[in-house]
């Protein structure tokens, strides 16, 4: 009978015991064969141990050693690395175990998250319209040709009640692994090794229908199990496509300062301040048709968010593609030509941060406006090579409000790349006028580089 205590004894104490002190060597799932390491920024290398067991990490000519914390976490840093299409091995290696990650390259990582127009995958364009512009099999000839052994992708599934990183890991292109992965950021992955010839990994946390405050700590779970985890994974920067959902909630004069929140709180639990952030603004949508919704939206509801997302500017490393020129349907939310949008993001990053400097990564964005006798002259930033219209016609979609207070359409003109509008008797003083200012538009003023002009108020 004694014995028998002294067993039971034993048992119990096993069950008690904290699991951490049999914690065996592992990494988290961002870490794995296949990956992209970020070139010219330290790696950090982490994961779980044992509570103080030794761990060292090989990678090139590199050896770091550390040790495991009280809680079995441990962190090494390489020092920066050169990119390499060659594959490379990283060891990590324990007390008892040891963990061989192989096919490795270094180049550049971004990671690509949103609501739908973002998760809108390589595969999932056969259940939406396809365009009407082009090549209308673009899209699936794209998917099915897609074979860069210097592009890999990381897609994480959309499942909040995993522990850990609901992903499995990095892949390297083929069909099955590239059908879920964002079609922009797949696209603007390309768009990079076209360019400047460097392996280029993606990673595609993304789920439709969701606010930004889902993706922004403390509140949303989706930050929690779809982004947290992967910090501080070194990367370069951020892709996001979202604001719908904001939008139709009525969410329009807050947005500005969420997605603010959102930019430094990511920045923040990478560690680095520097991280690019370009993001895109939405495309034109009827709103106002829309009916069980929050709010009552009318067609000024979306330059109002246009507005705010174009405020989202001020933030440093920050960049904003345009689509006004991106819709066949306008009770279409989901527009067709991600390619369009990936290339234009791709731009951004061309040139702010791998010093393409004859790359135009911008549509023209209004600077001023003065009065010239019977004239009106809007003076623009970034019209590239010159201003222009997309049809051949003259600039369309300027308003400007007269004395009773209604908007009325301007006949606009490109003269100097500037636009000159006509000044009467009836225009208000002071004057004010309008550019794409409705959930219709969708302009025809470029620059000559094919990028389209932000729309603005000046009232605004």
């Amino acid at each position: 009978m004694k014995k028998y205590s002294q067993i039971t004894l034993l048992f119990l104490l096993y069950l008690v015991i904290p699991l951490a002190a049999y914690a065996q060597l592992s990494l988290p799932k961002v870490l794995s064969d296949n990956m992209v390491l970020q070139q010219g920024k330290k790696v950090t290398i982490w994961g779980s141990a044992t509570p103080r067991e030794s761990v060292i990490v090989k990678f090139q000519k590199q050896t770091k050693r550390t040790q495991a914390d009280e809680n079995g976490n441990w962190a090494v840093q390489l020092d920066e690395l050169k990119s390499t299409k060659v594959s490379q091995q990283l060891i990590v290696q324990g007390k008892n175990k040891k963990i061989v990650l192989k096919n490795i390259l270094i180049g550049e990582v971004w990671l690509a998250s949103g609501q739908s127009n973002m998760e809108y995958s390589m595969n999932k364009h056969l259940h939406y319209a396809k365009p009407q512009r082009g090549d209308k099999e673009f899209l699936q000839k794209s998917f099915k040709a897609a074979n860069s052994p210097i592009i890999r992708v990381m897609y994480v599934e959309k499942n909040l009640k995993t522990d850990t990183l609901p992903s499995k890991g990095w892949q390297m292109l083929n069909e099955e692994s590239l059908a879920p992965v964002s079609a922009i950021g797949y696209f603007f992955a390309k768009s990079l090794v076209d360019n400047i010839d460097v392996p280029v990994g993606i990673i595609s946390t993304s789920w439709g229908g969701t606010p930004i405050e889902t993706w922004t700590p403390p509140l949303g779970e989706r930050y929690i199990k779809m982004v947290e985890p992967m910090a501080p994974y070194s990367l370069r920067g951020f892709l996001w496509y979202q604001g719908e959902t904001n939008l139709i909630n009525g969410d329009t004069d807050a947005y500005t300062a969420k997605q603010n929140n959102l930019v430094e709180s990511w920045r923040a639990a990478w560690k680095d301040d520097s991280l690019s952030f370009y993001y895109v603004q939405l495309a034109p949508y009827l709103y106002s048709p829309r009916r069980g919704t929050l709010v009552a939206n009318t067609w000024e509801a979306l330059p109002l968010f246009w507005k705010a997302q174009t405020a989202c500017l001020s933030m440093p490393h920050t960049g904003m593609v345009v689509t006004t020129d991106l819709v066949d349907n306008l009770k279409d939310i989901h527009p067709s030509y991600k390619w369009v949008v990936g290339e234009r993001l791709a731009r951004l990053a061309l040139a702010k941060n791998y010093g393409k400097t004859d790359v135009i990564c911008s549509g023209p964005t209004f600077n001023s406006l003065s009065v010239q006798g019977t004239e009106i002259i809007l003076e623009f930033d970034n019209v590239g090579s010159g201003l222009t219209t997309n049809d051949g016609k003259a600039p369309n979609w300027f308003y400007l409000k007269d004395k009773k207070g209604a908007f009325k359409k301007a006949n606009a003109v490109i003269k100097n790349n500037t636009i000159v509008l006509p000044k009467d008797n009836n225009t208000k003083e002071p004057v004010e006028v309008r550019f794409a200012w409705d959930e219709e538009a969708m302009p025809n003023l470029f620059n000559k580089e094919g990028l389209p002009t932000v729309p603005f108020s000046t009232a605004h």
